[in-house]
């Protein structure tokens, strides 16, 4: 009896010597990148815009390249609407050939409009969950004529989590596309949410502020979003937008043209619970409109709002009037630009999200 109560002690003992061992080893390796972050422009086109002209934007969330219209995320949760709950299944992409193809599949999705500038999230240059795939490598060799534009949005070492398929260690971020010659780019830090396991999960938020200058002596002021996920209550949210308010407002009194696109992890077009599902509307999700920004800006309502979502709930596999969806992904603009959207239907072939173009003109 005492060699088993020894040996018992002895695994009890090796495991918490595993768990914290775990635990200096993500603390050591935790840091956030500098705010005010310059980054480079590489192969920078040299035509300038004209401001007279009409110009369009996509912004499309990749999903890292896992997601594959039956794909669930492990740490994405829900209720259907009779009280059932839900949870993902999968800490990563279901093979690397899968992440190639949903990579290539967006990427086709994206050539078909042709863009002038292209804001994407969740591109991942190395990273455990997608199998080492550089999606930013495949879409700079798609767009060749393109000056390209990258920062770190997400860097953490190993995760163990979900013990049967972890998520490993990522590198992945913000990627801006411009068939246009870029003056400068900045990397600005969002605040996170510090606490011991959610700095792991959601590590190192930004926004890339890009900068393009025209023949009437402003400027056309880019700035590619992607807020968090993952935050009860929306307390770290509700401060990332107070810091993005803050550049709109200095950029406002510069008297520059500014849009902010992205994934705003927000319903930014009253859509709440507006599409048909069996789920419940889930917990992770706020509203967020007009109301919300700086003076001088606004939400650009996509033209068929009304039919098309860009964002599903990833607990379950994509059924359409089943899982839940609503309008995250999209633009702000100064009241100094025309604009309309158009949000593309894809049925999340590719990703769980559906990209979003935008169409502007300069006043």
């Amino acid at each position: 009896m005492k060699k088993i109560l020894k040996g018992v002690g002895a695994v009890i003992a090796g495991l918490i010597a595993l768990i914290v061992g775990y635990g200096i080893f993500m603390q050591v390796n935790y840091y956030r990148i500098a705010d005010f972050q310059s980054v480079e422009t590489v192969n920078n086109p040299p035509a300038r815009l004209d401001a007279d002209q009409e110009y369009t934007l996509m912004t499309y969330n990749l999903g890292f390249g896992a997601y594959s219209d039956d794909y669930s995320f492990f740490m994405d949760t829900g209720k259907m609407k009779d009280g059932k709950a839900t949870r993902g299944k999968h800490g990563r992409a279901l093979s690397k050939e899968a992440v190639i193809a949903n990579t290539q599949g967006s990427l086709a999705l994206i050539q078909q409009s042709s863009p002038d500038f292209i804001f994407l999230q969740e591109v991942d240059v190395k990273s455990s969950r997608s199998y080492g795939v550089d999606q930013a490598a495949i879409l700079r060799s798609a767009f060749s004529g393109y000056g390209s534009v990258f920062a770190l949005n997400f860097h953490s070492p190993y995760l163990i989590v979900p013990p049967q398929e972890p998520h490993g260690s990522v590198q992945s971020g913000l990627l801006t596309l411009s068939n246009w010659h870029v003056d400068e780019n900045v990397r600005r830090q969002f605040p996170v949410d510090g606490s011991f396991i959610t700095k792991f999960t959601d590590l190192d938020r930004c926004f890339l502020i890009s900068r393009l200058g025209l023949d009437n002596g402003k400027e056309l002021v880019l700035i590619n979003v992607h807020l968090s996920a993952y935050d009860q209550g929306g307390t770290i949210r509700a401060q990332q937008l107070a810091l993005l308010n803050q550049v709109l407002i200095q950029e406002r009194e510069q008297g520059n043209y500014v849009i902010a696109g992205g994934d705003f992890n927000h319903d930014i077009a009253g859509t709440l619970d507006f599409f048909p599902s069996q789920q419940q509307v889930p917990d992770w999700i706020f509203a967020m409109n007009t109301a919300d920004l700086a003076e001088g800006y606004h939400f650009v309502r996509a033209d068929n709002a009304d039919e098309t979502a860009t964002c599903r709930g990833a607990d379950i596999p994509f059924e359409a009037g089943v899982t839940y969806q609503a309008i995250v992904d999209g633009f702000l603009v100064s009241d100094n630009l025309a604009a309309t959207a158009e949000n593309i239907q894809n049925d999340y072939r590719y990703s769980d999200h559906n990209p979003v173009v935008l169409k502007f003109r300069m006043n």
